[in-house]
């Protein structure tokens, strides 16, 4: 069964496939009780609800015996690291540069896992990123990389860049031997990055990543982060691009994750909630919503040293989000020289204090006018 279920994924356009014992005792499960136990997980307050649930594939399902763990290549033809310098477009994760992986890796699960349904008539279940399963340990456990430094997916076939899904199954099928680290003394994913979010080797602060600040943080982004976020406007790559093991990686074949064009952020100043749907319809940067992705262009504008921005920052001082308002200012501070900005923001306080709009993430940039 394992043979033709490794030939059924691979002419389904999977481009690794392993299998795990899904019972096996395992340290994740710990090691997850103690990035909650930090606080490291941030506002990502699931995680803390379902910890039980994700201690161990059997605490999720009680019948699994095994896990078909299945990886895609979406390595880029480009240095990832190279967005960084042109100030004046965003840089995105390669992860969300093209369609939502979400949505193609799961179509293909369902098609294999009906598949080995049909032929075994085990049951199945699908998993791509979206419920309580740490597929990053399983993925080690079936022989398809091992967690580097940076905690993320290391492959010795494809390097950083692998999307994985898991088919969970009732079926006992003989699993791979687990991948062994090889991270040896190497420390360049830690030593990059540019907000210091690992506290250690495999320790990582999320509170402090630039990933989490712009995708998954809901509200303001501490001051002290923003320069450091550059102009990144959704994810971060720089600890998966600098990975040595990125020697064996290989562009994707995939064209659905073809990126879509360059991010102009005088373009992305100027979406309205409309604008941003159609923008990036079908991307994983629609789900944070305008408001989020606004707030990290404004600040990616912040840090553009280019005052040429400013027509396109000045109509924001009044968008109905208090959230797009606040980071609107701060591009503004960053722009222009003191004494412009005191007069612009002296206008724009009495403006707000008079429709009593304010909020919590406008009132320390305002009192620090005073």
């Amino acid at each position: 069964m394992r043979l033709g279920i490794t030939e059924r994924a691979l002419s389904s356009g999977f481009d690794a496939i392993g299998f795990a014992d899904a019972t096996a005792p395992w340290e994740a499960g710990s090691r997850l009780h103690d990035f909650i136990a930090q606080g490291y997980h941030g506002d990502m307050g699931w995680m803390a609800v379902h910890e039980a649930l994700r201690s161990h594939p059997t605490a999720l399902w009680p019948d699994a015996r095994s896990a078909i763990v299945l990886g895609v290549n979406y390595g880029p033809d480009h240095n990832p690291m190279a967005a960084l310098d042109h100030p004046d477009r965003g840089a995105v994760s390669v992860y969300a540069q093209g369609a939502d992986y979400h949505d193609l890796i799961k179509k293909r699960l369902k098609q294999l896992a009906s598949w080995i349904a049909d032929q075994s008539g085990a049951e199945v279940k699908v998993f791509v990123d979206t419920a309580p399963l740490m597929e990053k340990p399983l993925a080690q456990r079936a022989g398809l990389g091992f967690q580097g430094k940076h905690t993320n997916l290391v492959s010795q076939d494809f390097g950083s860049w692998l999307f994985l899904g898991v088919i969970l199954t009732t079926l006992d099928l003989s699993p791979d031997v687990p991948s062994a680290n090889h991270c040896g003394t190497c420390s360049a994913c830690l030593d990059i990055c540019p907000t210091r979010a690992f506290v250690g080797p495999y320790q990582l602060d999320a509170r402090r990543c630039i990933s989490y600040l712009t995708i998954e943080n809901k509200g303001a982004i501490a001051p002290e982060f923003r320069p450091a976020i550059g102009n990144r406007i959704y994810g971060c790559d720089d600890c998966l691009s600098v990975c040595p093991w990125n020697k064996f990686a290989s562009p994707h074949q995939e064209p659905g994750f073809a990126a879509r064009g360059a991010y102009d952020l005088a373009e992305l100043l100027t979406l309205d909630d409309p604008g941003f749907r159609a923008r990036f319809a079908g991307s994983p940067i629609k789900r944070i919503g305008r408001a989020r992705f606004l707030r990290n262009v404004l600040i990616a504008t912040g840090n553009s040293a280019q005052p040429s921005l400013l027509e396109h920052v000045r109509p924001l001082l009044n968008d109905e989000s208090p959230l797009v308002r606040a980071m609107a200012v701060w591009a503004h501070a960053q722009l222009m020289t003191a004494d412009a900005f005191a007069q612009l923001a002296s206008q724009w306080q009495a403006h707000e204090q008079d429709t009593d709009v304010l909020c919590e993430w406008e009132r320390p940039f305002l009192a620090t006018l005073s």
